[in-house]
C-alpha cells in the first residue's frame, strides 16, 4: 500500500504513455502477431469489446496468459518514471493511477518493476483470468447496454468506457 499522503498532495498518473511508453493494447496485440486481425475487430467492436474478443481468439490459438504476460511485461517503461514515482512517494504523496489500459495489464508491470505497493487505487477497466485460463477485459462502465454515456457524463471527447473528468 503506498504511504500516508503527509504532505496532503495527490498524485494521479495515467498508464499507457505515461507510467509505459506504448499503449498497452497495442504493445500486447502487436507483441503476440495479431494486429492486423485487431485492426479488423476494431471496425465492427468498441475499443473494449474487441481487445476482449481479441484476448479471446488469442486464447482459442493457445496463447496462454503466461505469454500475455511475458509480453506486458517488455513494454518500455522508463527509469525516469520510476524514480518520479519513488520520489512523490518518499515526499509523501498518495499515488493513484487512473486509466483506460486494463487490470492485468497495469498490475503485472507494476509488480514486474517493483512498483505496485506505491499506489493507493488503480481505477481502470477490470481484467480477471476465467477458469479455462482465458483473460476477460470487461468496460470500468458498462456502456454496452444502454447510452454511450453511461456514466454520465456530458462531455463528447470521454470515452464511454470510462470518465476521467
Amino acid at each position: 500500500m503506498a504511504a500516508s499522503n503527509d504532505a496532503g498532495v495527490v498524485v494521479v498518473f495515467d498508464f499507457d504513455k505515461t507510467i509505459i511508453d506504448c499503449d498497452s493494447d497495442n504493445w500486447v496485440v502487436d507483441a503476440l502477431g495479431a494486429t492486423q486481425r485487431f485492426d479488423e475487430l476494431l471496425l465492427h467492436l468498441p475499443w473494449n469489446s474487441a481487445i476482449d474478443a481479441m484476448m479471446g481468439e488469442l486464447h482459442s490459438q493457445g496463447k496462454t496468459i503466461d505469454e500475455i504476460a511475458g509480453s506486458i511485461r517488455t513494454a518500455p517503461l522508463s527509469h525516469h518514471v520510476v524514480a518520479a514515482i519513488k520520489a512523490a512517494q518518499a515526499l509523501g504523496c498518495e499515488l493513484r493511477i487512473l486509466s483506460d489500459a486494463n487490470a492485468f495489464f497495469i498490475d503485472t508491470v507494476l509488480a514486474h518493476h517493483g512498483l505496485a505497493g506505491y499506489f493507493s487505487e488503480i481505477s481502470t477497466n477490470p481484467a480477471s483470468v476465467d477458469a479455462g485460463g482465458r483473460l476477460r477485459i470487461t468496460p470500468h462502465h458498462d456502456f454496452r447496454h444502454g447510452s454511450c454515456s453511461s456514466h454520465g457524463c456530458a462531455l463528447a471527447t470521454c470515452p464511454p468506457n470510462m470518465c476521467k473528468v
